[in-house]
């Protein structure tokens, strides 16, 4: 398959000897060329405290007091059986289930910390919800009628919570504890409007636009839409058999518009990633700009997107079908990018053929936890050697959260933590 690399930035070799050399030969009080540039950012929103890498604060050890006494848990929601189930990640076993609303389809921690929210946007029905979550006791508590939560984002000063209405091609904005509107942006271009990240500012986001192959950039200060951006197609993609993925296998990509799914920033805030589960990789974009740059081949139907712990690479869970609705035992698995250089450092297969969707990564980083969505159990992949192990749970699980996790806020959807 044809794969364009982005150009890799000069910055990483800068900071490495040259930094050290650099550093010895300043003037008293003189500035570090070395140093990151300060980042002014919105109103409210906690500083950027490395303009290098925005996962800063998110490593192993900067958990947040807030987290104080929450259990270690995996909670995961099942579309179909409307439930979650709540995995003990040490024993690996379900030790809780419980009843939510229709279709959950993510659970989203609040951008405080405090509340792990489940969305559970009653698919074709107008009865959607959702479920608070103590994460201290990890039971739910009552659930609040809300017009179809797909899925859910914050805004960076954490004054409105993103309720994204992807029925209604809409984003409502929300008080963050009581959910009652406050105000709401159409966007009637982008059919299937689901996942977001946001610029290291926080003065944008930008959403991506499954069912139109594309992305709308949402101006947070001015409350509106900036514009939208088609994603381009690669020349070839991967040949789905129904057989183990085998990257020799390709076809050409007949598809004229790709299905974008999840979306995440660059360390240094100059690049999104966007996994198109059509394209079978990752579309590179210049946010500022409003420009696509790059693609990086990486598995069939990559979909989910997470950093690492120490912020050098990301994480792509590739489904394994270009189908909305696969098979059990499809050729899913995760590819790994090294951030710097935008290369494949790794290939983790599911033995025996799966379905990773979405997850996140343990506070230590140490595994990566993804539900299988058509296999109807959970992965857990050790992010050192790949290997996987499963956990049953219920039907047709999708957006689960590992919790707690380091970072001082939330800004939504799985646990994108700064």
């Amino acid at each position: 398959m044809q794969t364009k690399h982005i150009v890799t930035s000069s910055l990483g070799l800068f900071t490495g000897l040259c930094a050290v050399v650099a550093s010895s030969v300043f003037a008293a009080g003189a500035a570090d060329p070395s140093a990151p540039a300060p980042v002014a950012t919105v109103a409210g929103m906690p500083a950027v405290v490395d303009g290098r890498n925005l996962y800063s604060e998110t490593g192993s050890t900067h958990m947040s007091a807030a987290v104080r006494g929450h259990l270690e848990r995996v909670y995961v929601p099942n579309l179909r059986s409307n439930e979650v189930y709540v995995i003990d990640p040490a024993s690996l076993k379900v030790v809780d289930r419980f009843k939510v609303g229709a279709a959950p389809q993510h659970v989203v921690p609040s951008w405080d910390l405090k509340t792990l929210w489940v969305a559970n946007n009653a698919e074709r029905r107008t009865d959607g919800s959702l479920t608070p979550v103590d994460p201290v006791s990890g039971k739910p508590g009552k659930s609040i009628p809300v017009d179809d939560p797909y899925n859910m984002y914050f805004t960076p000063d954490g004054k409105s919570a993103i309720v994204v209405a992807e029925a209604r091609k809409r984003l409502d904005f929300r008080d963050p504890q009581s959910m009652q509107l406050q105000y709401s942006i159409a966007t009637p271009q982008c059919g299937g409007i689901n996942h977001a990240d946001f610029s290291i500012d926080g003065r944008y986001a930008l959403f991506t636009c499954e069912f139109t192959g594309s992305l709308a950039k949402i101006d947070l200060v001015n409350h509106s839409v900036v514009g939208y951006l088609k994603l381009t197609m690669p020349d070839t993609r991967f040949k789905e058999t129904g057989k183990a993925f085998d990257p020799a296998n390709t076809e050409i990509c007949s598809s004229k518009k790709g299905m974008p799914q999840d979306i995440r920033i660059s360390p240094d805030g100059k690049r999104f990633y966007v996994a198109d589960m059509e394209a079978d990789g990752l579309h590179v974009v210049d946010g500022d700009a409003m420009k696509e740059i790059g693609f990086i081949t990486t598995g069939l139907a990559a979909h989910g997107l997470y950093p690492s712990r120490d912020g050098k690479s990301l994480y792509v869970a590739n489904r394994g079908t270009h189908k909305i609705h696969g098979k059990p035992r499809g050729a899913g698995g995760v590819t790994v990018i090294d951030f710097a250089s935008g290369k494949v450092t790794a290939q983790w297969l599911i033995p025996g053929g799966g379905s990773p969707d979405m997850g996140n990564v343990s506070a230590d980083g140490k595994w990566l936890w993804l539900s299988g969505r058509f296999d109807d159990v959970v992965y857990r992949i050790d992010t050192a050697s790949g290997a996987v192990a499963q956990i049953k749970v219920g039907l047709e699980p999708h957006g689960l959260t590992v919790w707690p996790q380091p970072g001082r806020y939330s800004l939504g959807h799985t646990g994108n933590l700064r």
